[in-house]
Parts: structure tokens; C-alpha cells; sequence
């Protein structure tokens, strides 16, 4: 070989390790930012109804709601409507929905949290055949939207509770959801529909609506443990497939629900592949909050919150 070939061959070698050295530093730079970016996009909200029992049975005043949700190393929150008895006893509700938004504002700045939404109950059926009472419930849900809006959450959360005839519930729930997410695009604030029991918790049946209304704003909240469609008593016969329905309904996702019910000695849920769950939910490429909602029976509320919060850390 001659002198000046084999010089440049020597060259290019050196060239190439030195490239390949710079690849690898970039390749290990990238991976570590890779790393930090998906720490950074696990948020997780502590949902209230976790803590119902309590709240309900007197030994938790709703307000510390936030307090609690610190002590517990969450970031959101996610109120539960149903959970402030005194505004659905107040003669004048709009001033009480003022006070609730007031204290839970103070509350949430005091510890530094996040007003991620509100899951409105109570406030009459959305998908109810009866136009009067349909329109009379929208309105209902109107305050709750401006509510969202002062406290700084993105969202809604709002049932389709009403008609049993697939094909009246599909039409009279798109007029529900057409009205409200209009409302509430100036405010912009996102109306979310959670499988709620009933012919919301058919998967298939509600990205139906959700598609034809095709609104940005109006968008699904996947629970991983509501997908009964119809009950026997509190026998539930029949049941749409939660793995099945949650991919669907991840599709069109504003805020993820991670129901638990029980761990076993391991920390895992008896009753829901939480490993299965969480890998849609990353396959889908869902970056928003994900709710912590226990509840089980066995475990205290605040042991059934901690575990289900490992959990999800666990396979996130």
C-alpha cells in the first residue's frame, strides 16, 4: 500500500472513531433528555372521590382536600361537586358555587397545587329525552364551567346520564355537548365524558358522539374501572371490555382515571391489569394528568390512594 493511501485510510479510521465517539455522546445525551422529558410529563391528580368516605361520614372538612392531596406528594386535584353538601342546600347556589371557588382557590395556591377539573354531579341528566329539563341541566352545568375557568382548571367532567334508546341518547346527547362546549370554548375549557355506567360506559357508542360533534374542546375522561352498561340490582350483567374501551376512548382523552379497588401482598390491583392499563394509556401518547380514584373497601383511603399512586409510578 502506498504511503499517502495508507495515510488517508488512517485518516478516515481516526474520523470514524471520533464520529462514532461524538454519536455516542449525542446518543447518551438524547437518551438522558429523553429520560427527564417523560419524568416531566407524569403528572398525577389525586381525584376527591378517594376520600368520600371521609368527607362524607364528617371526619374530613372537603376543604382540606388540598392539604391532603399535598401530604400525599400530588401535584392536582380534581374536585367531586357532590362532595360540597352546603351548595346544593343553599337557597342561592350561584353565591355558594362563588364561596366553593373562593376557598378551594385559597386552599390550592396555599399548597402549591394545580386545579386540574371539576366532576360535576347533581346538576340533572344531559341525555334525558325531556327537552325542558335537558336544557334546564345544561344550564346547571354552565355555572360549574365558569367556576373551572376562576379556579384555573382545564376542564369539566359531566355525565350522559338519561334516555335508555340508543339512538334518542345519541341525538340528545350530541345537543347537550354541543351547547355546553360551545359555552365553553370562550373560556376555554374542555368538556370531558367519563364512562359513566349506562350507555356511556359502551366505548364505541360514545367516541360515536364525541366524532360527530368534532369540537377540540369536548373530549373523553377513560375511567379503567366504569364500563358497566347495565346492572341487575348491584349485579353488574353485562360489560363493555375495560381494556378495549379505554384504548378507544384514550383516542379523544382530556384527563385519565386510574380506578383501583385492591392490592394484593405484591402492591398489585386485584381486578385491573394496571401494567396493561398504563401501557395504552404511554402507546396512545397521553401526556396530561392522571387521577388517582380508589375505591375499595378493605383498605383505608389513605393506604388504597398510596398504593395505587405506586403503582402507577411503578409502570409509568
Amino acid at each position: 500500500m502506498k504511503r499517502i493511501q495508507f495515510l488517508q485510510n488512517l485518516s478516515m479510521a481516526v474520523f470514524g472513531i471520533s464520529t462514532l465517539g461524538f454519536a455516542g455522546q449525542n446518543m447518551k445525551k438524547n437518551q438522558l433528555k429523553s429520560k427527564n422529558v417523560n419524568k416531566k410529563t407524569i403528572k398525577l391528580s389525586l381525584a376527591q372521590w378517594s376520600l368520600n368516605k371521609s368527607i362524607n361520614e364528617g371526619i374530613l372538612d372537603p376543604y382540606d382536600f388540598a392539604k391532603v392531596a399535598s401530604e400525599y406528594g400530588f401535584s392536582g386535584l380534581e374536585y367531586v361537586t357532590q362532595l360540597y353538601k352546603e351548595i346544593y342546600s343553599k337557597t342561592d347556589k350561584t353565591k355558594a358555587i362563588g364561596t366553593f371557588v373562593k376557598k378551594s382557590l385559597y386552599e390550592s395556591q396555599k399548597f402549591g397545587l394545580k386545579n386540574v377539573l371539576i366532576m360535576v354531579d347533581e346538576e340533572g341528566d344531559l341525555s334525558i329525552e325531556n327537552q325542558s329539563e335537558r336544557l334546564l341541566s345544561i344550564e346547571n352545568h354552565k355555572r360549574w364551567v365558569d367556576a373551572a375557568a376562576e379556579m384555573g382548571c382545564h376542564s369539566i367532567r359531566i355525565n350522559l346520564y338519561g334516555t335508555t334508546k340508543i339512538e334518542r341518547w345519541k341525538e340528545v346527547s350530541k345537543e347537550s355537548l354541543l351547547k355546553l362546549s360551545e359555552y365553553a370554548s370562550s373560556s376555554k375549557i374542555n368538556i370531558l365524558v367519563e364512562n359513566h355506567g349506562g350507555l356511556s360506559s359502551n366505548a364505541k357508542l360514545l367516541m360515536e358522539v364525541i366524532n360527530d360533534i368534532n369540537l377540540p374542546n369536548c373530549r373523553t375522561l377513560p375511567d379503567f374501572g366504569n364500563f358497566c352498561i347495565e346492572k341487575r340490582g348491584d349485579e353488574c350483567i353485562y360489560e363493555y371490555d375495560k381494556y378495549v374501551g379505554v384504548e378507544e376512548l384514550l383516542s379523544k382523552a382530556g384527563a385519565v382515571s386510574a380506578k383501583s379497588y385492591d392490592f394484593d401482598s405484591q402492591g398489585n390491583e386485584t381486578t385491573i391489569d394496571f401494567q396493561k392499563m398504563l401501557g395504552l394509556v404511554k402507546k396512545a401518547g397521553y401526556t396530561g394528568y392522571i387521577g388517582v380514584e380508589y375505591e375499595g373497601n378493605r383498605l383505608s383511603e389513605k393506604e388504597g390512594i398510596l398504593f395505587t399512586k405506586k403503582l402507577i409510578e411503578r409502570f409509568i
